[in-house]
């Protein structure tokens, strides 16, 4: 899971109980809409978040309606778990090894080029 994905969820389960719309979302998060508009939909196809479009507002027809999300009851259970996995001993060494620096063999060769 990356790093904005765990932003998103992070927002959505500060308050479980009450449903964001979009720039709510990406104004605690500080990712661009481009970047949360599709997190959102790739948590919606897995089923750990649902949405809704909000009715019109008579008393300010101009206004676009407001697209609403909130953790579903699976995103309720999986959310807390997917957050501490990154964060326990499995997310630590996972980061670890990516980050791993490259063998002394490897550096020796590139730096023998030069």
């Amino acid at each position: 899971m990356t790093k904005k994905t765990r932003a998103v969820l992070s927002a959505l389960l500060a308050e479980p109980d009450k449903e964001l719309y979009g720039l709510e979302i990406y104004e605690r998060t500080g990712l661009m809409p481009g970047t949360t508009y599709p997190i959102l939909l790739r948590l919606q196809t897995a089923g750990l978040v649902c949405s809704r479009w909000e009715d019109a507002d008579p008393a300010n027809p101009h206004r676009p309606r407001r697209r609403y999300y909130q953790l579903t009851d699976l995103g309720l259970v999986a959310a807390p778990a997917k957050l501490a996995e990154v964060t326990g001993l499995i997310g630590l060494l996972c980061r670890w090894l990516r980050w791993m620096p490259q063998p002394a063999a490897q550096v020796a060769s590139v730096t023998s080029v030069r």
